[in-house]
């Protein structure tokens, strides 16, 4: 207890500090702020953005809640990756090291999963090509990052029918806008290794090319000895407890980006990441094997061209096409329950092919149209339990794999499809204080059929400092070969009375699974007292329908010559809603003749149920229904930065409807009606320090701390419900880093 009281007195010593900073601060001459700030805040919020419309506009411009992060903030806020800057995000519930299949699991504004938020790169998708889970990690870095663009809410009218919880956009440079080039490497404790850089040329003919990437992995902390409970060793998979293995838990990651411009019309773009993590990821010793060979590592590619053309002062368009590719490498390999803790490997591959044009015309002074037509051809491969590697030179059909332990034919499922799109949207300036935009997007899928989704937006500037927005947007997202192909499932040998061999613990595929439909209705109030101060008040109501969730099969047959006890499979089960509201805070202040500072917060509150047709209305799972994100930047001149982050999370139902034998007490005695198992809330610290203008003036010195003082705490749990119900996080960790500019 004592311990405690510490580090809480020590908790509100820091957010004392870092609000009454901003206390102190008087009200700065703009002037002032220029000398020792790139950018006032004024300036920060009128920077053009490009993802709310397709084409250059600022935040005033557009009726979507947009947020919108800078170089400099990336850089000084320590935004390593794209993990790291969602979990400081208003509205984003972000659980470390909870699900094997996508390593991080996130929710944004209540919608769960990186199925239902689209990542962009230059407007080109790069997240899984045929729209199931992938990585949101280290594997994301923001080298590259001009800066991103987060969108909240369904876009399906620009980007998508499946942009659910909306779009993030990370922008990056034309390569003759780049100035200079920088190097980092760096070190840290639990076996910790960074490196990136990010260099270019531009000739005199106008060819430009911009090349960076990362590497970096990391042992990371062996959490046997800071959770002893959670991670103490039981006898499983006929190990006995005594001569059980260390929980091993490394993470690795690598990319490579190039971006090739040919003058200001021509743009080529190559974008290329990897992640190594451990398959048993949330896994306790009872459900899993720690074996240092049990890998998933992903890896995405994406190629890109651009041909922007502009026949007329009005009018102007770009043609896109782009090709990417997920695969997981074949020789993945767990060693779980879900195999009768032997050998099961498992196979991913997910392609996509996709053509676009799309035009902006200005109709005259106050309306412009964007309009497109697109095309987009996908392939996936879905495995999971095989006996041996998949044999890429094979076709699915012709793996001839059978079932272990059985004489059954192993049935290996993939899916080709195509999706047809057009959409247009009209944007109007009806006076210098309201606007308004109506967009359409119809979609024909090769499965799902033709969809329809609107998007209606309004702006009204009431006075200098007062801008009110309003949103609706329609989202349709098809289900991931993932979700109605994966399957998987162990068989010990044994067969009933009728020679039917038995099947345990399957997940079988549901080919008659349907689409969710999304819609959200936002409200913003965006208000600036103060030159350098801006307050954002954004509020959401979003439904959807057609829930996909995990729910029993009575499908017990569904591979011949097996029975299968208690399958589950992927469904439509009711619907889910949740109404919410995000404060965000953003103020630029200076401190004296030398310090500078830049704080933003956010708090974040949001109710929400399931119905999953049973007649009982569950919580939302994953998802805490209040937060409070706060951090500061300072800057004395240009030569230190100190920044201070602080993550307060509230209490988090976490899917559990209710308490197995795997599961502690504790989820029994943390019951909240109707049954879901919660997680506590918890309190983080990350302290970020720079040291710049060292040796020759162009090398920075970097001490990033996390977890800063030491707290044991968990996240709401995001996989199978024979694994933790919460997920123990990482203890204090810290790298230092070294950086050359040039």
């Amino acid at each position: 207890m004592v311990s405690r009281r510490r580090r809480l007195d020590r908790l509100i010593g820091l957010a004392l500090l870092c609000w009454s900073g901003s206390a102190w601060a008087l009200e700065p001459a703009e002037a002032d702020l220029q000398r020792l700030l790139p950018l006032s805040l004024d300036e920060l919020i009128k920077l053009p953005v490009v993802t709310a419309s397709r084409q250059e506009e600022t935040r005033d411009q557009t009726p979507a809640h947009i947020v919108v992060v800078t170089r400099e903030q990336i850089r000084e806020r320590r935004y390593k990756n794209l993990a790291n800057l969602l979990e400081d995000m208003p509205g984003v519930d972000f659980m470390r090291g909870t699900k094997s299949s996508q390593f991080n699991q996130f929710s944004v504004q209540g919608y769960t999963g990186p199925n239902k938020l689209v990542v962009m790169l230059d407007g080109v998708r790069i997240g899984h090509p045929a729209g199931g889970n992938f990585p949101v990690a280290e594997n994301l870095s923001l080298y590259h990052a001009k800066q991103v663009e987060f969108l909240y809410g369904p876009a399906a009218a620009l980007y998508g029918a499946d942009a659910v919880a909306g779009v993030v956009n990370i922008i990056t440079d034309h390569a003759g806008h780049r100035e200079g080039g920088w190097a980092e490497v760096g070190a840290g404790n639990f076996g910790t290794g960074e490196a990136s850089f990010m260099a270019g040329f531009m000739t005199a003919g106008g060819i430009g090319l911009n090349l960076g990437g990362h590497w970096q992995r990391s042992d990371r902390a062996p959490l046997q000895d800071y959770y002893p409970t959670e991670f103490a060793k039981v006898d499983a998979g006929g190990i006995a407890a005594a001569d059980r293995e260390d929980y091993v838990g490394d993470i690795a990651s690598r990319s490579l980006y190039a971006r090739l411009d040919v003058g200001d019309d021509l743009s080529f773009g190559f974008y290329r990441n990897v992640f190594r993590s451990l398959t048993s990821t949330g896994d306790p010793p009872a459900t899993a094997i720690y074996l240092d060979d049990s890998r998933w590592i992903t890896q995405t590619d994406t190629l890109y061209g651009k041909y922007r053309f502009t026949p007329s002062a009005n009018l102007s368009g770009e043609l896109v096409v782009d090709y990417s590719r997920m695969e997981v490498d074949p020789g993945a390999k767990y060693h779980n329950w879900y195999n009768g803790y032997t050998d099961g490997y498992s196979y991913v591959l997910g392609e996509r092919l996709a053509v676009e044009q799309n035009i902006n015309w200005r109709l005259d002074e106050r309306h412009r149209v964007q309009a497109g037509l697109g095309y987009q051809k996908y392939y996936a491969i879905e495995t999971a339990s095989l006996p041996a590697p998949y044999d890429t030179g094979k076709d699915p059909e012709d793996q001839g794999y059978l079932y272990p332990n059985t004489d059954l034919p192993f049935q290996i499922y993939d899916a080709a499809f195509h999706n047809l799109s057009a959409y247009a949207q009209i944007q109007s300036e009806w006076n210098d204080r309201f606007s308004t935009m109506a967009g359409l997007r119809l979609d024909h899928h090769s499965e799902y059929g033709q969809t329809l989704n609107p998007r209606l937006g309004a702006t009204w500037r009431a006075g200098d400092r007062h801008l009110f927005k309003a949103l609706y947007g329609e989202a349709f997202r098809a289900p991931s070969p993932e979700e109605y192909l994966s399957s998987y499932g162990v068989f010990s040998g044994a067969t009933n009375a009728d020679g039917l061999y038995i099947g345990t613990s399957f997940r079988i595929p549901n080919f008659d699974l349907q689409p969710e439909k999304a819609k959200t209705l936002s409200l913003t109030w965006d208000w600036r007292p103060r030159q350098n101060l801006n307050v954002v008040a954004n509020a959401y109501r979003s439904e959807i329908r057609n829930l996909i969730v995990t729910q029993p099969s009575t499908d017990t047959d569904a591979i011949p010559g097996a029975i299968l006890v208690n399958p589950e499979t992927k469904g439509n089960a009711g619907g889910q809603t949740q109404t919410g509201l995000d404060l965000m805070a953003q103020w630029r202040f200076k401190l004296g003749d030398d310090w500078t500072g830049d704080l933003w917060g956010s708090a974040s509150w949001v109710e929400g149920e399931i119905d999953e047709g049973d007649g009982v209305d569950w919580e939302i799972p994953w998802v805490a229904e209040h937060k409070f994100k706060l951090g500061v930047t300072l800057r004395y001149r240009d030569r230190f930065t100190v920044t201070p982050r602080i993550l307060m999370v509230g209490d988090t139902s976490n899917g559990r409807k209710k308490p197995s034998t795997l599961l502690t007490q504790q989820c029994t005695q943390t019951m909240v009606a109707p049954d879901r198992c919660m997680t506590d809330g918890y309190t983080v610290v990350n302290l970020h320090l720079g040291w710049h203008k060292l040796l020759d003036g162009n090398t920075s010195l970097w001490l990033d701390v996390y977890n800063l003082f030491d707290r044991r705490y968990h996240v709401a749990h995001g996989s199978a419900s024979r694994t933790f119900y919460d997920m123990p996080q990482q203890p204090r960790s810290w790298v230092a880093s070294l950086e050359y500019r040039f």
